[in-house]
């Protein structure tokens, strides 16, 4: 690839000597600019290796072009070489801290404008090598950063696979609550890393459960207050699991797990935490999930009316749930019914491509609860 030099003077003669005597050798292609306003405009397009420009011009001076061009995308470390014959001092330190590389002699057929020429095209060209190798190099750090993300993901899903294939729903839980999450995050005005974080470890709210026997677990009738406490502590549980993990989403997923049975009023469990003692994202899910249980068939119950569980979370803001969560909920409720009903299309789209593979046809999830349509949502 030739190294491409962007030449500016307001001597036509000139920029013709530059011109021939630059492109000598075959290994440089220029771009000639009388005006250097014009010259700027150009460079906001083109990328160059090397400028040569005139300091006595209209419009502009070698300085100010020289200053103006260093802000711009790519120029921040081409060579950049100030022609003129008026070599003074003041000249040239003005030149360099504006962000000249070296001056060239305006005399033609100077020796040492031909040598400084020569090594400033090689130091051109040599630039552009190193940039282009940093870019690669940038390039695939980012491809090498995305596919370790991808696994991180993936692994995730797969924790939360493994607990909704204990399980007896219809698969879609898991998925319904990453969205509801979702929605309540963006909504909050939370970062969206963290939304996309959120959505991401809301399944994993209830890995715990793969320590809790199927005889509780499974049980299609009330449970005993003995059983109750059991699955109480699916929550401890899943906790542990995910505790201490380098994976930052995975500690994510462990407040959740933690935390998406506390209750805002501080009667909830394990920990009894209240308010902004439960970690956001912990408050955020514990919104979604309540809802997505109350909204959907278990074997313990039916579906109860998406309006009636509207009004259980009015009701239980400020006691079960943080209030600005279910403001979050019920300001996009149009989606929140469309996700409810199917009509937001499938739940798993070109979106979401980490959650696709891994959980659709998955066994479903079951709240731990008192089998009580009204009291679903309050243990």
């Amino acid at each position: 690839m030739l190294t491409q030099a962007l030449l500016v003077d307001d001597s036509r003669s000139v920029l013709n000597y530059l011109k021939r005597h630059i492109e000598a050798e075959g290994l440089v292609e220029a771009t000639t600019f009388l005006d250097p306003v014009e010259a700027l405009a150009c460079a906001r397009e083109r990328v160059f290796d090397l400028v040569l420009v005139d300091y006595e011009m209209p419009h502009m001076d070698g300085i100010s072009f020289i200053r103006t061009l260093r802000t711009l995308p790519g120029c921040v470390d081409i060579p950049i070489a100030m022609i003129t014959s008026r070599q003074t001092d003041d000249i040239k330190m003005e030149a360099l801290q504006a962000g000249a590389t070296d001056f060239l002699p305006k005399a033609p057929q100077s020796l040492e404008m031909t040598v400084r020429l020569r090594n400033l095209i090689q130091l051109g060209a040599a630039v552009r090598k190193l940039n282009d190798r940093a870019a690669h190099l940038a390039s695939e750090v980012a491809a090498a950063t995305r596919k370790l993300g991808e696994r991180e993901e993936e692994i995730i899903l797969r924790l939360a696979l493994a607990v909704e294939y204990r399980d007896n729903d219809t698969g879609e839980h898991t998925l319904r609550v990453a969205r509801y999450s979702r929605i309540i995050a963006e909504q909050l005005g939370l970062p969206p890393r963290l939304c996309r974080d959120i959505y991401l470890a809301a399944p994993l709210h209830d890995v715990g459960k793969v320590a809790i026997p199927d005889n509780i677990l499974l049980k299609p009738g009330k449970l005993t207050d003995e059983e109750m406490a059991v699955i109480r502590t699916h929550a401890t549980i899943g906790a542990k699991i995910l505790a201490d993990s380098g994976c930052e989403l995975i500690q994510l997923g462990a407040q959740i797990a933690a935390g998406h049975h506390e209750r805002w009023d501080g009667g909830g469990y394990p920990d009894r935490l209240k308010a902004d003692q439960i970690p956001i994202a912990a408050r955020v899910v514990a919104v979604a999930d309540v809802f997505d249980a109350l909204t959907t068939r278990r074997p313990y119950k039916e579906p109860m009316p998406l309006d009636v569980a509207r009004d259980y979370l009015v009701r239980n803001q400020g006691r079960q749930f943080d209030p600005a969560c279910v403001e979050a909920f019920l300001s996009r409720w149009n989606e929140v019914v469309a996700i409810a009903t199917g009509q937001a299309g499938p739940l798993l789209q070109k979106s979401e491509p980490i959650l696709a593979p891994f959980i659709l046809g998955a066994a479903g999830n079951r709240l731990d609860q008192d089998r009580t349509p009204d009291t679903a949502a309050a243990v």
